[in-house]
């Protein structure tokens, strides 16, 4: 067994050492839903730009909106009951 990091660097809780730190572990309870946004307009249709061969990864985002491309995408994690709610808002079924 290993003595966790917090306390070895002195922090008083796991919380107030991931806080200095700046990670963001907690996970959110039940379901959680992924929705990605243009930086620049906002808008959630985002999609993955694929290039060269097959398998070979990815060159990046585009937005189908406003024609923004770009590797920095916006990422919002939402639960279910939100997620349902932006839904709603959007007139999806």
């Amino acid at each position: 067994m290993k003595t966790p990091d917090w306390i070895l660097e002195g922090y008083n809780s796991e919380e107030e050492y991931n806080e200095k730190k700046g990670i963001k572990s907690k996970k959110k309870e039940g379901k959680t839903f992924r929705l990605r946004r243009c930086p620049k307009c906002d808008s959630d249709s985002v999609s993955v730009i694929l290039g060269g061969e097959e398998g070979r990864g990815s060159k990046g985002w585009e937005c189908k909106k406003c024609g923004w491309t770009g590797n920095e995408v916006k990422e919002e994690e939402l639960s279910e009951e939100e997620f349902m709610k932006y839904l709603d808002e959007r007139g999806e079924s």
